[in-house]
């Protein structure tokens, strides 16, 4: 029996979008803004396993690009405005986005990799 039987299966996206421990869905799964402490604070999950590489990055980049390039495109097409408004407006849209969804989607990555099990491969020898 593992520590895991313990606790009742968490979904990963109700653990993932707040940032909550994938195991237990109640300890924080970030230190400040995108750093995973150590451990859980609630139930002492080990976050070793806690990689999400660049994943988070790269969905933030395809959305974030798809959004606000369609917001900017809509922007000029619709009023020809000068360069300015699109750097006044479209710049802060763009840094908006881009960090209202980095924590969300690292969160969601890293309880997907938990509840997986995902892992680096290993050659078995």
């Amino acid at each position: 029996m593992t520590d895991d039987d313990y606790y009742p299966p968490v979904s990963p996206i109700s653990a993932g979008l707040p940032g909550k421990c994938p195991r237990c869905g109640r300890g924080h799964l970030f230190k400040n803004f995108i750093d995973v402490p150590p451990a859980c604070d609630a139930c002492g999950l080990d976050y070793a396993f806690a990689d999400s590489g660049d994943g988070p990055a790269v969905f933030v980049i395809m959305i974030a690009g798809f959004v606000v390039l369609g917001f900017a495109l809509w922007l000029e097409f619709t009023y020809e405005p000068p360069m300015w408004v699109h750097i006044v407006v479209s710049l802060p849209l763009l840094i908006v986005v881009c960090g209202g969804l980095l924590r969300v989607l690292k969160g969601v990555l890293i309880c997907l990799q938990y509840r997986n099990k995902a892992a680096e491969g290993r050659w078995e020898g």
